[in-house]
């Protein structure tokens, strides 16, 4: 079970009375589905004696990043508006889905909001998606996210991956509410964060305040685009953006490699102020990123810099189909 370090900022929030910290959980994954339950029930503990009242995990922390892995660590998911209750008597609920059931379990315990990185899920057709869930504290789930743009690319002398060999993409936006200590939270998986359509339709619809990518960006990708993209969409929304990573595992010698080709993750989970600065971060290996956010600087950058109400309606417009 892996004990994180933790990387704490204090970004004094606006109101003494709310609590705003955060805690981004970087961790390794493995090819074992108990170790990695394990290691998430580790840092979400630690997260809420660090005192965080919203948690993000990573992107496919039960699994291996491999397409052909996918389908094996899949499980099936509750839907929008699900609420756990178990008292241990009858049937669980949640037992077609263990990993889940860490989060949920986290969730009412912890008295916190969590945003479950991603798991493969499996639909009752036999699709398999990308499937972050947020659960509210009182065990609810309040944001369903199926990652809607999947990660096909072929960069030459980089990187090769094909989502959809596995995948179905999901087809809707997700946001929720937090409460007062946040208000709206928008949410994408990882690939997602390259569209700024995306983003700027979550904000125009629901006026977010975050915006979350559990993330899992390579090491091409990584060192490129995946800070320049999360300071873009900060300052395109004018709102604090979180991301999550897995913790990087080298790659194995030759004649160890395991059952799924090997993916080693960049890293460096992340939050973004409004301005487009960096509040928070880490570096490659496991850690707990833990920011108090200053929720009151979205309401200063939107007000200092209007381009909401600047936009030219009469030459362009973002439209949700």
């Amino acid at each position: 079970m892996s004990t994180a370090a933790s990387t704490e900022t204090n970004v004094n929030a606006d109101d003494g009375s709310s609590n705003t910290r955060v805690a981004l959980l970087q961790f390794k994954v493995t090819e074992d589905k108990a170790t990695n339950q394990a290691t998430a029930r580790s840092f979400l503990r630690q997260a809420h004696e660090k005192g965080a009242s919203l948690v993000v995990l990573p992107e496919i922390w039960n699994s291996p990043y491999a397409t052909t892995a996918f389908g094996e660590y899949a499980e099936s998911l509750p839907a929008m508006g699900f609420q756990y209750k178990y008292d241990g008597k009858d049937d669980d609920p949640l037992s077609a889905c263990p990993s889940a059931k860490i989060l949920f379990e986290a969730a009412v315990n912890y008295k916190m909001h969590i945003i479950g990185g991603s798991i493969p899920e499996i639909d009752t057709n036999g699709n398999i998606y990308n499937t972050c869930l947020c659960i509210s504290p009182e065990g609810k789930v309040v944001g369903k996210h199926r990652k809607v743009h999947l990660f096909d690319i072929d960069v030459p002398g980089g990187i090769t991956f094909r989502e959809s060999d596995t995948l179905s993409p999901g087809n809707t936006m997700t946001a929720f509410d937090a409460g007062e200590s946040f208000g709206s939270v928008g949410v994408g998986i990882c690939y997602d964060i390259r569209f700024p359509e995306y983003a700027m339709l979550l904000t125009k619809k629901h006026m977010c305040n975050l915006l979350v990518y559990p993330g899992a960006f390579n090491m091409t990708t990584g060192p490129a685009h995946w800070e320049l993209l999360q300071k873009a969409r900060a300052v395109d929304n004018q709102c604090f953006v979180l991301t999550a990573s897995p913790a990087r595992t080298e790659e194995p010698n030759d004649g160890e490699e395991g059952k799924y080709k090997h993916y080693t993750a960049w890293g460096h989970s992340t939050v973004i102020n409004p301005w487009g600065e960096v509040v928070g971060t880490c570096g490659a290996e496991e850690d707990i990123v833990v920011v108090d956010l200053a929720m009151g600087d979205v309401a200063r950058m939107r007000e200092g810099i209007p381009t909401f109400s600047q936009k030219r309606d009469d030459m362009y417009k973002l439209t949700e189909s």
